[in-house]
């Protein structure tokens, strides 16, 4: 039934500059906006990683009404080579701690950030997802 990600969705109350904190930490430019009611960016989209996966901002009015504005029970992990430099660098840029640099056992370590936005941003070394890449 599900066959993978196809959009991780964050939200923010000033698109814009969520978009401008997410290119300088990943290093890349989003690849879609789409502006909202009044013409202020309403939403923008960056594609990332080995399978281009994608990151969705959204303007939060958008948000589902049963939501809240505080980090939620999901943590959905990207993988990096090195967990403690890919926090130290979302820390530097203003993130906040959420969940520490955690040994989940050997070839898993993850730890998560929220972004100044509110939303929780996961990190985590897959010993599977690099195997995966390998095709073993």
């Amino acid at each position: 039934m599900l066959r993978g990600l196809t959009t991780i969705s964050l939200w923010a109350d000033d698109v814009a500059e969520a978009a401008r904190w997410y290119t300088e930490a990943l290093g890349a430019e989003p690849y879609f906006e789409r502006p909202g009611p009044g013409g202020a960016t309403a939403y923008v989209e960056f594609r990332l990683g080995d399978h281009q996966h994608e990151l969705g901002i959204i303007d939060r009015r958008f948000a589902p009404p049963a939501g809240h504005s505080g980090p939620g029970g999901v943590v959905v992990y990207w993988h990096v080579d090195d967990v403690e430099a890919a926090v130290e660098r979302l820390l530097a840029l203003g993130a906040k701690e959420y969940d520490p640099l955690t040994v989940r056992g050997e070839g898993f370590v993850t730890a998560a950030v929220t972004d100044p936005f509110g939303n929780v941003l996961g990190v985590m070394y897959n010993q599977h997802y690099l195997d995966m890449l390998a095709g073993s």
